[in-house]
């Protein structure tokens, strides 16, 4: 007796269908262009050192490092010159430093170890709620299809989850690290990936789920994210129009992800910044009932 249902493909929906039940001219038209998409990873690392650079080096010891390069050589034997797979891996193993975070300090709170952590958890899945967007549009490109994809992704997830708990009990500044470096290495392979296919990317429309992602008229969680531009700083409102659009909203996110995490690292800003916040929706909440 099954538990659960055998998954079955998702039917084609009958808006893309020609006469014949498969895809119409124009979604042929699309995935023969998605096919031409590049991207070098003799590019992605020049891009990454001329950024040190500029910003220098995320500072973490070589035991942190170590499972970062083996992510980024991982992807680069076994994605050459497959972007929209390499990014659906890369979003995959992405989500799972906010997954582990969020399981720990949520353990801190069960026990009572530490409450104050419940801002800190909501800016966690205003993170790896951005990242399941990320992972859903890079599905919707098919970026998934291929089982030895899946089962590397699904398996290495399942690895760093694991291992940044561990290392998240011992030191969360060292965690912070690796989704530093993580983050990091997503911006520069995303702004390569955008300067290597611009032109090709502007003439093809952007995924559903993007548009209802970037173009939704709640953005709570996605202002969520933007935890660290500072106070007076504009809130983003990406336009998205086209694939272009797409993958420079994600080259922001990820930049956004790429400052949080640094921030984290400094653990006095932090509680500071948690303490504040608790008075300000003290605050609020004081007002609200004087009204």
């Amino acid at each position: 007796m099954k538990v659960l249902p055998e998954l079955q493909p998702v039917p084609i929906p009958a808006a893309v269908q020609d006469e014949n039940g498969h895809l119409n001219a124009e979604c042929r038209e699309i995935r023969q262009k998605l096919a031409q998409l590049k991207l070098r990873d003799a590019d992605v690392w020049a891009r990454e050192e001329q950024r040190k650079k500029v910003t220098g080096d995320v500072k973490a010891p070589w035991f942190v490092k170590a499972p970062f390069w083996l992510l980024c050589v991982t992807l680069d034997l076994c994605f050459a010159n497959r972007p929209i797979q390499r990014f659906w891996v890369l979003e995959t193993v992405a989500r799972i430093p906010y997954f582990a975070y969020i399981s720990i300090l949520h353990l801190y709170e069960s026990v009572g170890f530490w409450r104050a952590g419940a801002e800190l958890r909501k800016v966690h899945f205003a993170e790896e709620w951005n990242e399941l967007h990320h992972l859903q549009i890079m599905e919707s490109l098919g970026g998934d299809q291929l089982w030895f994809d899946r089962f590397l992704a699904e398996h290495a997830s399942l690895l760093y989850y694991w291992g940044l708990i561990l290392i998240y009990l011992f030191s969360p500044r060292l965690a912070y690290a690796f989704s530093e470096l993580v983050e990091w290495h997503a911006a520069d392979t995303y702004e390569q990936f955008v300067e290597s296919n611009r032109q090709l990317l502007a003439e093809l429309p952007p995924p559903i789920v993007a548009a209802e992602y970037y173009r939704n008229s709640d953005l709570y969680m996605f202002d969520s994210l933007q935890t660290c531009s500072g106070p007076e700083a504009e809130l983003r409102r990406p336009p998205c129009n086209t694939l272009l659009d797409v993958f420079m909203n994600i080259r922001d996110d990820e930049m956004e992800h790429v400052k949080t995490m640094h921030a984290c690292q400094d653990t006095k800003k932090i509680a500071q910044d948690l303490i504040q916040r608790r008075k300000q929706l003290a605050a609020e909440g004081l007002s609200i009932t004087q009204k």
